[in-house]
């Protein structure tokens, strides 16, 4: 895969996990995660911080995008593990906002266990998290096309 790909460009350690966005806005970011080995802790269930990953990872995006495409970071996330994923189910990821203030947004991220990839959905929530993230930091020299990159990125959901 190309390196400057939008899917890369997003979030690459998501993408190399297989995570693919459906969605991504000011008030909602959705994607879906197929539970591989790659994403499993030793007693083949989805690794906490996988969880974790995607929780800091769509509530950045939607944030970013909420903030007028402005640089983000992450500052505190809390995460509830309710259910396990076993390798082989699908993950639903869902985040919306809780609070869009100038400078501090908080998000929550829930997970949803959709059963074996392949058979019909019925949901069970494996995580739901909480994420506060500082807006509008500066954007250092080298990454200056990063708003670009996912204004391009959201366009093509």
């Amino acid at each position: 895969m190309d390196a400057r790909s939008p899917d890369n460009v997003i979030d690459p350690p998501l993408r190399e996990l297989g995570f693919e966005f459906e969605e991504a806005s000011a008030v909602r970011v959705t994607g879906r995660l197929a539970v591989t080995a790659k994403c499993c802790q030793p007693f083949k269930v989805l690794h906490g911080g996988v969880s974790a990953l995607i929780a800091e990872a769509l509530a950045s995006t939607g944030a970013a995008i909420a903030s007028g495409y402005k640089r983000v970071a992450g500052i505190h996330l809390s995460i509830h593990h309710l259910h396990p994923a076993d390798l082989g189910d699908s993950i639903l990821a869902e985040a919306f906002p809780v609070s869009t203030g100038k400078t501090i947004q908080v998000w929550e991220v829930r997970l949803w266990k959709t059963g074996k990839t392949g058979e019909p959905e019925k949901k069970r929530m494996v995580s739901t998290s909480r994420v506060t993230l500082f807006c509008g930091l500066s954007i250092p020299d080298h990454v200056k096309d990063a708003p670009d990159n996912l204004r391009k990125f959201v366009s093509k959901l």
